[in-house]
Parts: structure tokens; sequence; C-alpha cells
């Protein structure tokens, strides 16, 4: 199964960047991404798994009454992008069961970070998907976590995947720049390999990013956004569906994997 999901947010990135963006602005740019999303979800008749903010989906009750009527999975994301409390896990878990009418079991925290599991078991969630079990200077040292889904505090986690043997990394910035052939290479190569393939993407991905003036954002970061981004998940998942992957919501593989 391909766990394809989204963390949908406030678009805060470019403070990271000594760019200042308003509030609103924050949200009209992940709120289009989002769109775009659904839109491309729908044209292949996929499910998917979102991760939201409470800040976020307070802000367009209109996408995620979206994501409840097509069948997607809603997962929290935390209460705010940028400012975390413990409180805030069964904060953000009870505000958006009340905003959907869903209910939530799923967790990832903004930018991975970690969080304490035995607090993710009291807030009530079944899984979490928060790490990257990779090496990456100055974000991420987990080589000593299993690259596949394993249970810690009654909380299963699900990192996001990497390839066998020299994990490599498929998270969002490998999609927007490895040769595309490469990155379904290794996407298919692990896929066989683990039996699924978690990967995830952020919606102002799918807005262009190349303004330095206004974002400043590395190359890295900005390359193949907007239009481009849509165009490479839609190859993506046409390649995948060729293969006769299954997509699937993170709530369906706990289902398929008998993970309780």
């Amino acid at each position: 199964m391909i766990l394809l999901s989204f963390d949908i947010e406030e678009f805060d990135m470019p403070f990271e960047y000594g760019r200042n963006i308003s509030f609103e602005n924050q949200i009209a740019v992940s709120e289009k991404g989002t769109e775009i999303i659904l839109n491309l979800l729908q044209k292949h008749q996929i499910k998917a798994t979102f991760f939201s903010t409470v800040v976020f989906a307070e802000k367009v009750p209109h996408l995620i009454k979206r994501i409840s009527n097509e069948g997607h999975e809603l997962a929290s994301h935390t209460y705010y992008h940028s400012n975390f409390e413990v409180a805030h896990l069964k904060q953000s878990k009870d505000a958006l069961e009340a905003l959907s009418n869903l209910e939530v079991v799923g967790f990832r925290m903004p930018r991975m970070y970690p969080v304490d599991e035995r607090e993710i078991e009291k807030a009530g969630y079944l899984y979490n998907s928060s790490i990257n079990p990779t090496f990456l200077p100055g974000r991420y040292n987990h080589l000593d976590k299993p690259r596949t889904y394993f249970k810690l505090h009654n909380v299963w986690q699900i990192p996001v995947s990497v390839s066998p043997l020299i994990r490599f990394p498929l998270f969002w910035l490998s999609f927007h720049n490895l040769p595309l052939s490469i990155y379904k290479f290794i996407a298919k190569w692990t896929y066989k390999n683990d039996g699924y393939l978690n990967i995830y993407f952020h919606p102002w991905e799918f807005t262009p990013l190349n303004n330095k003036a206004i974002y400043n954002f590395p190359k890295y970061i900005s390359k193949n956004s907007g239009e481009a981004m849509k165009e490479r998940l839609n190859s993506f998942i046409e390649t995948m569906k060729e293969k006769k992957y299954i997509f699937g919501t993170f709530k369906e593989f706990l289902i398929l994997k008998n993970l309780k």
C-alpha cells in the first residue's frame, strides 16, 4: 500500500529564511495548494491522509468537509505549526474531531521533531508518523531507528520511507530534486522490499516558490514547485497505478496489517 500524506498547515516557512509573510497569506497559499492536491486525488480516485493543524483547519472548513466527504483520513499535525505544548496533543485531536466529525487516530509532529510517545498514547492516538529514519546533517539522525513500522509505548510508529541498505530518504525534498525516473526507481525498490511506501508533501509545494524577493528559498526547496510539482505527482501516481500498487490511508494500513 502507498501511504500518500500531506501536512496541511500555516505556511510559515518563509520566516526561516528571513522573509515575513502575513497570516492571511500563509493560509491562502496552503488553501490553494490543498485544493490542487484534492483535485489530483479526485482525478485518480485514490485516498490519502491529511495531517492538519487546528489553526489551518479552522480557517478552511470547506476543505476539511471535502476531505471528509471524499473519503480521506484526517490526522493531527498538532494545534499550531510553530508553537507546541504537550497539551496540544489532546487539544488538537479533540478540535479536529469536532470540526470534521471524523475519528482522529494519527499524529505527525511539525518538522518531525521528537515527542514523548507516552504523551501521544495518553492523548489517544493509535499511530505516529514523525520519524524520518535517515541521517540529514542539521536535521535528522535516526539511523538507530527501524526503517519500517514498529510499536513504542502502545503507539504504532510508521516512519517515512527510506530506501533499503543506504536509507536514502524519499521525502518531499528528494521528490523535488531527483530526476523523476530515479525517484520512481527507488520508490518501487522500497515498496517491493517493505510491502508499502510512506511519502509526504505539503500544499505550498504545489504553488510557485521561485520568487527570491518574497520567499528567499534556496533552489533545492523551490525547484519543481507549482505546476511542475503537480505534474510530477500526477506522473508518479500514474506509474504506481500501472504497477497495480494500491493507495490508501494510514487507518486502512492499520487494518490491512492487523495493527491494534
